[in-house]
């Protein structure tokens, strides 16, 4: 059985980030993202939750600050599925009965 979080737990990982990965090492984004050899925007994008953080991203987070890169995409798969949910037409579907 999976376990169920509640939707307000689910938070992009980009502002997490940078909270508690990117300003405690006493970096700015332009620092960062030249150790990360990134843009400085693109990781702006993703450090202010405006980009989604990409498998990729997520990988050079691990190498550089030995964070787990899948623990970071389950977070950003968390938020998408969130946000998709609230905005979704999707949640007006409703449920196809199994033929006898």
């Amino acid at each position: 059985m999976a376990i169920k979080l509640h939707d307000t737990l689910a938070v992009h990982p980009g502002p997490w980030l940078r909270r508690n990965i990117v300003e405690p090492y006493g970096l700015n984004i332009s620092k960062a993202a030249e150790h990360l050899l990134v843009s400085r925007v693109a990781l702006s994008n993703v450090l202010n939750g405006k980009a989604a953080l990409s498998p990729d991203m997520a990988l050079r987070f691990e190498q550089a600050f030995d964070i787990s890169a899948a623990t970071l995409l389950r977070m950003q798969a968390s938020h998408d599925l969130i946000i998709a949910k609230q905005s979704s037409r999707a949640n007006r579907i409703k449920r196809i009965e199994k033929a006898a």
